[in-house]
């Protein structure tokens, strides 16, 4: 997915300043896809206007829908944002940085739907989404305006997507791939294997603990073949120890 098939759903907006607001933080980090569902009272163009200054044109190109369904109709993954929990609102919740990755990783297009200022996303609404996000606040005033919200999961949008889409600079630290990190995972395994470590069952319990600190750490492509370097050399030298001891024996 890129940056481009984030689309901004606003549910049920009351204020036209806020909306403008949203135009503005959307065109600061990028997006330009804006939908707004039913407002709850009329969008007054000069102050949304005023509001979003020079992102007048993400509010000229939005589009309006009398529902929310029909707004997401065209949307493999739609994702709804609320502080709430429940059995009637989606039991589970992304941070903002989990849902950039979520993103990342899919086919677009995603929609992020938003509430309106005063209630938020109402059951009805959290229904029609895939998965749930929260952004983490102080429980003692965990209300968030509208605008404010949305710069803070389009800024996280914005600084993930553009970093996981910069070039290989020397010096720039990238840390490396699942798949790298499992196979320097095997190639050290096999090495201690190789010097008889695992007589007793454990290797298996072993690779995970391996997994999840190589990706804790967000070793670099530098650190991982260093790392295989070492111990792959342990392995020849095991077998080149070995090899003595037979000749030796015999």
């Amino acid at each position: 997915m890129q940056l481009l098939d984030i689309i901004i759903v606003l549910c049920r907006p009351a204020e036209s300043g806020n909306v403008g607001a949203v135009c503005r933080a959307m065109k600061n980090m990028g997006l330009s896809r804006l939908r707004i569902v039913a407002p709850e009272a009329p969008l007054i163009e000069e102050q949304i206007r005023a509001r979003a200054v020079h992102a007048g044109d993400v509010w000229e190109q939005a589009e309006h829908f009398a529902t929310l369904q029909e707004a997401v109709a065209d949307c493999p993954l739609v994702i709804g944002t609320t502080r709430r929990r429940g059995k009637k609102r989606k039991n589970l919740s992304m941070t903002p940085e989990e849902v950039a990755e979520f993103c990342f990783s899919r086919p677009g297009p995603a929609a992020l739907v938003f509430g309106n200022e005063r209630t938020g996303l109402d059951a009805d609404e959290i229904a029609l989404c895939n998965l749930a996000s929260h952004i983490p606040v102080d429980e003692a005033f965990p209300s968030l305006n509208l605008s404010h919200a949305v710069q803070i999961y389009t800024y996280v949008l914005h600084r993930y997507f553009t970093s996981h889409e910069l070039k290989d600079i020397p010096g720039t630290w990238k840390p490396v791939s699942q798949d790298e990190i499992e196979r320097l995972v095997q190639t050290i395994t096999n090495s201690l294997a190789s010097i008889g470590f695992y007589k007793q069952a454990g290797r298996d319990l072993q690779e995970r603990f391996f997994r999840d600190l190589f990706a804790r750490a967000g070793i670099t492509r530098e650190e991982q073949m260093y790392l295989e370097g070492i111990f792959k050399k342990m392995s020849k030298l095991a077998e080149m120890n070995g090899s003595a001891y037979s000749e030796q024996s015999s």
